[in-house]
């Protein structure tokens, strides 16, 4: 019996805040902050300027990498010229 009450006594205090741990840690939050506070716009704007930041240099590395491709490919393409004699 003692046994049962520790189960149900771990569950009904474990359940609750490893819910408020998960859901603080699913919206990027320090452990312990309320978890049923909204966002601030300034914490919104932040967040997706990061968002965007971060993307965009995605973008930019993966169109570099393309534009570096084809260079590659028209050398490989274009014949070496011998040099003109004057």
């Amino acid at each position: 019996m003692k046994r049962i009450k520790g189960i149900i006594f771990g569950l009904l205090i474990g359940v609750p805040l490893g819910l408020w741990f998960g859901f603080n840690l699913g919206k990027d939050r320090p452990l312990l902050s309320n978890p049923f506070s909204e966002d601030t716009i300034k914490d919104t704007i932040k967040r997706t300027g990061e968002d965007l930041i971060e993307k965009s240099g995605e973008v930019l590395e993966k169109s570099g990498q393309a534009l570096q491709k084809k260079a590659k490919d028209a050398e490989e393409l274009i014949p070496p010229q011998e040099p003109q004699q004057q």
